[in-house]
């Protein structure tokens, strides 16, 4: 993701998001108190997605699936306070 955010930093904005959306509970109480998601919940969304728990997205499929997400939250948001 690193790569990704380099390469296109617009991207930026849209991976923190992600990552304050799929923080793990309480991640401010473990090491390395980083809001991430749980590595167990990301194995099984590579398994879900696409039939392996060890498969890595490439930039264009992550990139797809931030915007992706950050269009459906702004739906959620528009719905609820419209």
């Amino acid at each position: 993701m690193a790569g990704l955010a380099l390469r296109r930093p617009r991207t930026i904005p849209y991976m923190l998001s992600n990552a304050w959306a799929f923080r793990a509970r309480d991640w401010y109480r473990r090491p390395p108190f980083l809001p991430v998601p749980p590595r167990a919940y990301m194995r099984w969304r590579m398994e879900t997605a696409y039939g392996d728990a060890g498969a890595i997205p490439s930039d264009e499929e992550l990139e797809r699936y931030l915007r992706w997400t950050a269009d459906m939250r702004g739906q959620m948001k528009r719905r609820v306070s419209g």
